[in-house]
């Protein structure tokens, strides 16, 4: 298809697209943080931050797309831009903008698609947060309104890019030093998540193949433990970081039920296992400013410690509130933590007797991780077993 020539009104916005300067670079962990963040909330195989340029669409975060671009033309995401509001696909078999599209008729069978406009700060659309199934679905209100904070973190997240990379070449060394460290991470993952997202990928077509239908039980584990290696690579990055290394600040405005669910998300293999649900008492909405992905997986964390450390048939309650300051309430009537064991819990690689002596998976960087993400966002967290069950506690400053 050719394209024409761009007017006066996208020629600023292409401009505005180039000035962040990640089209053709890795992706920015925080990126594909926020899209694997998505993807878990939205119970999607697929996510991506896509950034349209004049005659491609670049993914600047992916999570289960196997390239790093397409061509505009098989774009779902383009037609946000002239839109400026959300674009809600229930079937794109059944929608003649897209039926015929190579990635609908083949991989990756395209069929739902969910995409939130990125405004930046300049009002400039630089493309869509989204997310795709292979599966038709419906979303509601709700979903389409985290949708949209989802696009609205992914567009402080890039200024955020942006702003670093332009106090490096005026020589400030902090903003340097968060560079150096950025791509050093990013360089970690990608070469441990390429070759596992290849393995991945090739497992999946086995496990569509009829006459391996017998050895699917085989395939599984080898998926799942893919999926798990990456995660303890992440997971050690994060607990291990120095000290001095600066965690981002705070982005941008989103509400903590939204935080408390995709962290929930993130933790529904550990909850279906469980006899007793996980009772959220998250009313009102109470607003806070966040780095919306770090912060999930600060009180996933904590989830996860509650998960590991109570019987499936006892409860567990996790409570929002705005008094005296935004908080969430993790409380569990598990095991519980012996007094003389409280004062260590947050150091790292720290495990109790408990969770030694059970066999608990993890290798003690969980809390350190909370502690140094909630610190970040200039909160507190406090964990407390006095008798039977532990509630750790999460203060966040008020939004002004």
């Amino acid at each position: 298809m050719q394209h024409n020539p761009p007017d006066e009104g996208e020629r600023a916005r292409l401009s505005a697209v180039r000035s962040y300067e990640v089209l053709d670079r890795p992706r920015p962990t925080a990126l594909d943080d926020l899209t694997r963040l998505a993807a878990s909330m939205f119970d999607t195989p697929m996510a991506a931050v896509s950034l349209i340029d004049r005659d491609r669409q670049w993914f600047a975060g992916s999570h289960g797309l196997a390239d790093a671009q397409t061509p505009l033309d098989v774009s779902f995401c383009r037609h946000v831009i002239p839109a400026g509001r959300p674009l809600i696909v229930p079937d794109a078999t059944l929608d003649s903008r897209f039926s015929g599209l190579p990635n609908v008729t083949g991989n990756p069978n395209i069929r739902f698609y969910a995409g939130a406009p990125i405004v930046d700060e300049d009002g400039y659309t630089l493309g869509a947060m989204c997310v795709i199934d292979d599966r038709p679905r419906e979303v509601d209100d709700k979903q389409v309104r985290n949708l949209v904070t989802f696009a609205g973190q992914a567009a402080v997240h890039l200024t955020a890019l942006r702003n670093r990379l332009r106090m490096a070449d005026l020589g400030d060394e902090l903003a340097r030093a968060v560079e150096r460290e950025d791509d050093l991470v990013a360089t970690i993952t990608h070469e441990l998540r390429t070759p596992v997202a290849s393995i991945q990928g090739y497992l999946e077509i086995l496990g569509d193949q009829e006459d391996l239908a017998p050895y699917r039980r085989l395939i599984e584990p080898i998926h799942r433990n893919g999926e798990r290696l990456v995660s303890m690579v992440d997971h050690l990055l994060a607990g291990t970081r120095p000290a001095e290394a600066p965690l981002p600040a705070p982005v941008g405005p989103v509400a903590l039920d939204t935080v408390v669910a995709a962290a929930v998300a993130g933790c529904r293999p550990l909850v279906a296992l469980r006899a007793e649900t996980v009772l959220m008492r998250c009313d009102a909405e109470v607003p806070v400013r966040a780095d919306l992905s770090r912060l999930a997986h600060a009180l996933g964390q904590l989830m996860r410690n509650a998960l590991l450390f109570t019987p499936a048939d006892r409860p567990i309650s996790i409570t929002t509130g705005v008094a005296p300051r935004p908080f969430v309430e993790i409380a569990d009537d598990g095991i519980g933590i012996p007094p003389e064991e409280l004062p260590y819990v947050f150091d790292r690689f720290y495990r109790g007797r408990y969770a030694r002596e059970q066999a608990i998976p993890g290798v003690g960087l969980g809390l350190t991780i909370a502690r140094n993400i909630i610190a970040a966002h200039h909160g507190t967290v406090t964990v407390d077993s006095s008798g039977a069950g532990t509630t750790a506690r999460v203060t966040l400053p008020a939004v002004a």
